[in-house]
């Protein structure tokens, strides 16, 4: 076969897979989309975006007395934004330690940080549970936030290790020789250089809390304690079953933003992650 065909038929094969992917993707969102715009209460419609499209439900989420849209947005913000910030100060800190420091257990707490990434954090919610109610942070986002910082270290600790380690020890050194201490090399030095790996556990740190649903359900009770997953999920349950279309305005209202920001931040992302797999 002539390779020119040969080379054709291989690009048509790969424009396909790519717009089969894409139908996948956009359809439901387009779907959701048109559930959103749809001014009854009904699940179904017989276009994707309804004829006779209708603001309605977004302007209940944020008007209506009843609606705890705006506090659901906020407790999550709250829970996901310090979560991010916490994380990325301690796991900055972790990972600069076993980066650059020899210490006795340092490889024993290299492969604790690695077993502990087999464990999701929901095996030991029960213990968790208990131990929130012991200390009187159960049904609170300060308790909430504790869980999610915790379980992000030692997963934010490997990756961010890796990324420090790519960065030239020489650099230290320099520093060091013009007097500055181990705190100034980190803060001067390090942390700018280190800033697409910060970029990425902010973002993944920050996403994660935002859409969860089995934590905060678990831990939050008062209906002015609830994120925006758990809130949600009161417009399609059993005593809510036909709000399909406020759960769609408000899980759209939610995921646009962030969607926006990763895909402004998208080549951060990229030479972040890379560039902690060159070196382990």
């Amino acid at each position: 076969m002539n390779s020119k065909i040969k080379s054709g038929i291989e690009l048509a094969g790969i424009y396909a897979i790519f717009a089969f992917m894409a139908v996948i993707i956009i359809y439901p969102i387009l779907w959701a989309i048109g559930i959103s715009l749809n001014s009854g209460t009904s699940l179904y419609s017989s276009t994707i975006i309804p004829e006779n499209w209708s603001l309605v439900h977004y302007k209940w989420l944020f008007t209506d007395p009843k609606s705890n849209y705006l506090l659901w947005y906020k407790n999550s913000m709250i829970v996901s934004g310090l979560s991010a910030l916490i994380s990325v100060g301690i796991t900055s800190l972790v990972a600069y330690a076993f980066s650059r420091y020899k210490f006795v257990g340092r490889k024993t707490g290299l492969y604790t940080f690695l077993i502990l990434q087999m464990f999701p954090v929901i095996m030991a919610m029960v213990a968790l549970y208990i131990l929130l109610n012991l200390v009187g942070l159960l049904n609170t986002l300060t308790g909430l936030i504790l869980i999610y910082v915790g379980g992000q270290i030692p997963f934010n600790a490997w990756l961010v290790k890796g990324y420090l380690d790519t960065i030239p020890r020489e650099l230290d050194e320099a520093g060091r020789m013009d007097g500055a201490g181990h705190l100034t090399v980190f803060v001067k030095i390090i942390l700018p250089l280190a800033k697409p790996i910060l970029g990425v556990v902010a973002l993944f740190n920050f996403m994660g809390p935002l859409f969860d649903f089995i934590l905060p359900s678990i831990i939050l009770r008062s209906p002015e304690k609830y994120t925006l997953a758990v809130g949600l999920f009161n417009f399609v349950n059993d005593k809510f079953s036909n709000n399909f279309t406020r759960f769609s305005a408000g899980a759209l209202l939610i995921a646009i933003p962030v969607s926006l920001v990763y895909l402004y931040s998208q080549r951060s992302l990229i030479s972040g992650l890379t560039g902690g797999g060159t070196k382990g």
